[in-house]
């Protein structure tokens, strides 16, 4: 099983709500490859309405009976709906994150200039001729619905509980595959990677390599605080939450924990956050663990979102490509859900699995040769030793919260459902050949990055855009 382009794991908990729809773009970059446009880096900033008026009223008006225009771009509009959906997702990723949220007047108007910009580069797409075919949608649909664990009907019910026409939600999915088409396609071709820039890239990191940021991949359990919690739901939300830290430090497994305790949308994945550089977490997340070596506690911490407890998982230093790497050697079986058997269904067997493991009534290499359906069920479900990085993100995520015999919980992949354990662990040395890959990579998401920046820009540039006035 190979890294295969997926759409993220939208909404992990039991409800896809309006946000499922907001979260569209960012989801549909990762499906393909892409970073989503807000990660890649300030675009320059056009001016604004003149009018103070115009820019506080944007988002607003939610008791208003009639949408209104807040911009034309190319002559077609952008609502005070859209921004508004925009704001309130917006509004909860940043809660979610324990970022401190900047003034509504200031997150709207980097709503609406995203809004702007997609909208340009939508319209580039369809005159350029790119097309999205009805098959290329009804495959999104259903890898929207697998990866939310549910089908396609209950999908389209819930959508409908929260007040989006499915008509609505296939519309903005074929928009949003039409904008990752044209970015891929119109970036791809700027981004070339020379044996030089290589050699270059090395160099700068191996001198680098002492002063580097740091990375760190933190787990976390959430207990939220709702919005005007009263003093005693407070102090009782804490308690929760400190419990949570002392079961924690008496050894209990934290990524059960958290899928447990934790009400933040990485519960299903142990709470894992991942392995990025400091700068990219919060900074109280950052000062809480600074001191802290992988495995170390931390919390409560108390942020807009509510109270976190914090794991450090890992740490390592910033820098050049390391040259030693943990190597993972796993075996999992795969069932395909199918007419003849529902993801539940799958996931059912797959748990009654696990427990006749735990029980010492069956052998792991002797279900995955008779059930597995992946091409490891001849030899036993085993997948060789892998390095960070083979597996899609959603099956890696977990397969690194494990230790090694354990055998985690069914999980659901866009490959289907699967049961995962870990053999063994070792480190490992990449050859000068690995290395470079490792840096060719880096070079080319670098590039990426800058030639996307220059690419919207360049759209932005182009475009006619004309700010309105809300109405009085």
């Amino acid at each position: 099983m190979t890294n295969y382009p997926f759409f993220a794991r939208l909404f992990p908990g039991r409800q896809i709500t309006l946000a499922l729809l907001l979260a569209l773009p960012a989801a549909l970059a990762q499906a393909q490859g892409l970073k989503p446009a807000g990660q890649l880096g300030p675009l320059r900033q056009p001016e604004l309405p003149a009018s103070n008026a115009a820019v506080a009223g944007l988002g607003k008006g939610v008791q208003r009976q009639a949408d209104f225009i807040v911009a034309v771009v190319n002559s077609e509009p952008v609502t005070n709906n859209e921004v508004r959906l925009r704001l309130i997702r917006a509004e909860q990723q940043l809660t979610q994150q324990g970022v401190p949220l900047p003034s509504r007047q200031e997150l709207a108007r980097d709503v609406l200039e995203r809004l702007i910009n997609d909208r340009a580069q939508l319209q580039q797409a369809r005159a350029s001729g790119v097309r999205v075919d009805d098959n290329a949608v009804d495959e999104a649909v259903a890898t929207v619905a697998r990866q939310n664990q549910v089908s396609i009907a209950e999908l389209r019910r819930r959508l409908a509980a929260d007040g989006i026409a499915y008509s609505r939600f296939l519309s903005t999915l074929r928009d949003e595959l039409m904008l990752v088409r044209v970015r891929e396609r119109e970036v791809e071709q700027r981004v070339r990677v020379s044996e030089q820039d290589i050699d270059e890239f090395l160099r700068e990191q191996e001198g680098q390599a002492g002063s580097a940021a740091p990375e760190i991949n933190l787990a976390q359990i959430l207990v939220a605080v709702p919005e005007n919690a009263s003093p005693a739901q407070i102090t009782a939300l804490q308690a929760k939450a400190q419990a949570a830290l002392e079961r924690a430090r008496a050894g209990a497994d934290f990524a059960a924990l958290a899928r447990e305790v934790s009400e933040a949308p990485d519960r299903a994945v142990g709470g894992q956050l991942g392995l990025r550089s400091a700068d990219r977490y919060p900074a109280l997340f950052v000062e809480a663990t600074q001191n802290l070596q992988a495995g170390g506690l931390a919390g409560p911490v108390r942020s807009g979102a509510g109270f976190h407890v914090l794991k450090v998982i890992e740490k390592k230093q910033g820098g050049a490509p390391g040259a030693n790497i943990v190597q993972t050697r796993a075996r999992h079986i795969l069932l395909r859900p199918s007419a003849q058997l529902s993801e539940a269904q799958a996931q059912a067997r797959l748990a009654d699995f696990k427990k006749r493991l735990a029980a010492g009534q069956a052998d792991f290499a002797a279900l995955a040769r008779e059930n597995s359906q992946d091409g490891s069920a001849q030899e036993g479900g085993d997948l060789g030793w892998a390095n960070p990085g083979m597996f899609v993100p959603e099956f890696e995520q977990v397969l690194n919260t494990l230790a090694p015999g354990q055998v985690s919980d069914p999980l659901v992949s866009r490959f289907g459902v699967h049961l995962i354990q870990v053999m063994e662990r070792r480190q490992a040395q990449l050859s000068q050949r690995e290395q470079r890959e490792v840096a060719r990579s880096l070079v080319r998401e670098k590039k990426l990055d800058e030639a996307y920046v220059v690419w919207a820009q360049e759209v932005r540039g182009r475009a006619y855009v004309e700010y309105r006035e809300p109405p009085q």
